[in-house]
């Protein structure tokens, strides 16, 4: 189970390991220089042969002390090293004084702005001048060279960033404002400590790092469920995996029967895919809502799924006198008008475990999103995307596009977690950098950057399937925040698993496949 640390519970962990006396600071950075060299060899195995050029930039802090451990092991193995220190070698702290007094036994420092990166040409490119502690933005002189050596796309340099991108703020993803042109800098790999960085997952993390790898370094604390946790296929099986497969003595209503509202005549579509994403994750029964006006447009389009007629509040209560449904999802292609009609009868039938609402539903009270709030209960799942988020928490969403003056910045970690709190249940934040909150403050981040990039899921009716995938799992009795995860999870997995070409029908048939590797 991958924890997500900010920067400042990362620092809480290194000076507890000293101060107990299980390891020293000088020891943590040797390891940290260690671990670099190790990823690149990883990473570019031609590299670990022969002789090799690399530049390392220094910065006045313990990252530029990695980066002479770095440029003291690669020398070590007959590379040629130009290293630049920006800031004074003697302001330095400690531990990154001592590695640079070893560098300079071996080799000098360059004055900082003095590298020439168009004629240089090194094999690799050492970004150690800044790393997750940054609350300021990064100096004028520092981001033009970051820029000069990394902003070309026909360059042949590797890069590589030690802890984090520098400028990129630990807790956010986000660039400082008044950072001048390193936004537009990349590189090609991130080598973290210990554990991964919230950072690393949000907002420009996934512009501008093309790889990401972790190394360990000796530490270990105790894990904690309210610190930001990565979906990824351990969480997954630790707390949903069992679940997803079905029981061999159960009929089909013990595995839930989910309620899908539709809207009129022609704005079906929506519906029907959010009903076969619920259908095909394990849903026993999964019924259609639809007015009168799409009952015929509906059956000619549909076999293993179900239809009823709901017309208005009056009718949908009707339907849920049976109280086998269990779950219940408004918002795809309903309506604002209908979407108005039947929410506060889907929340308030509230033996009902679980309601995914999701588009019309939530745009339906942009004017008035107090009304929604005091409707919902814990067993609701918001799944705005970044519209519909900004239209029901305009506030947090304002909060969320300032450009941060100092760090650590504002995050979609935050912003997700007070929209949880203040809606009162789970909320779904979605973007390559989804992010998974409930009201107590837990919290998860499901990627699809780095190794996980799903850009196929850009398609229109992914995000209806997404709410008929956690609609299914809330069906066979998921609890919201997990069938949110485990949904969406799932729903990236298909993308990658498709590729190319996806469109949104093709996820729910991909997902079959996808869950008989889990289960293998």
């Amino acid at each position: 189970m991958t924890e997500l640390l900010t920067a400042a519970q990362m620092k809480a962990i290194e000076q507890a390991a000293i101060a107990s006396g299980a390891v020293t600071g000088l020891t943590l950075m040797e390891r940290a220089g260690a671990g670099v060299v190790q990823a690149v060899f990883e990473e570019w195995p031609e590299l670990e042969k022969g002789r090799h050029r690399a530049v390392v930039l220094c910065g006045p802090g313990n990252n530029g002390g990695d980066g002479f451990v770095v440029a003291r092991l690669l020398k070590a193995r007959g590379w040629e090293v130009e290293v630049f220190l920006y800031g004074d070698p003697e302001k330095l702290p400690p531990d990154a004084k001592v590695n640079c007094e070893r560098w300079r036994e071996l080799g000098s420092i360059a004055p900082w702005g003095m590298l020439d990166a168009q004629n240089a040409s090194p094999d690799l490119f050492v970004d150690a001048v800044f790393g997750t502690g940054i609350t300021r933005p990064l100096p004028e002189e520092v981001a033009r060279e970051l820029l000069a050596a990394t902003g070309s796309e026909a360059r042949e340099t590797r890069v590589v960033a030690v802890d984090m991108p520098s400028g990129q703020c630990a807790d956010s993803g986000r660039m400082l404002a008044g950072t001048t042109g390193a936004s537009s800098a990349a590189c090609d790999l991130v080598v973290s400590f210990h554990s991964a960085k919230v950072g690393h997952y949000l907002d420009r993390s996934c512009q501008r790092s093309e790889r990401l790898r972790v190394k360990d370094i000796g530490l270990a604390h105790d894990h904690d469920e309210s610190q930001v946790h990565l979906v990824d296929e351990t969480r997954l099986w630790a707390n949903s995996g069992p679940g997803l497969s079905k029981r061999s003595f159960d009929h089909k209503y013990g595995h839930g029967h989910a309620l899908i509202l539709s809207g009129s005549f022609g704005r079906t579509g929506a519906a029907r895919l959010a009903a076969r994403g619920a259908l095909r994750i394990g849903a026993g029964l999964v019924t259609l809502g639809v007015p009168g006006a799409a009952q015929m447009e509906v059956a000619s389009q549909i076999t293993a799924l179900m239809l009823t007629r709901v017309e208005d509040a009056g009718g949908l209560a009707a339907v849920l006198e049976d109280a086998r449904i269990n779950a219940l999802c408004l918002g795809p292609g309903m309506g604002l008008e209908r979407a108005r009609a039947l929410v506060p009868g889907a929340v308030h039938a509230r033996h009902r475990p679980g309601v995914v609402l999701d588009a019309d539903a939530l745009t339906a009270f942009a004017e008035a999103p107090e009304q929604l709030f005091q409707m919902l209960h814990p067993g609701c799942v918001l799944t705005p995307h970044g519209g519909e988020f900004a239209r029901l928490f305009p506030d947090i969403a304002t909060r969320l596009r300032e450009e941060p003056m100092s760090g650590p910045a504002w995050s979609k970690v935050d912003a997700t977690r007070e929209a949880a709190r203040r809606a009162g249940c789970v909320v779904l934040f979605k973007g390559p950098d989804t992010v998974i909150a409930d009201p107590e403050g837990r919290c998860a981040v499901n990627a699809a950057v780095y190794d996980r990039e799903a850009p196929w899921l850009a398609t229109a009716g992914s995000g209806d399937v997404l709410a008929g995938f956690i609609t299914g799992l809330l069906a066979r009795g998921f609890a919201p925040r997990m069938a949110a995860e485990t949904g969406a999870w799932l729903h990236v997995e298909c993308a990658r698993r498709f590729g190319p070409g996806l469109i949104a029908e093709d996820l729910p048939e991909t997902l079959p496949g996808v869950l008989h590797d889990l289960r293998d």
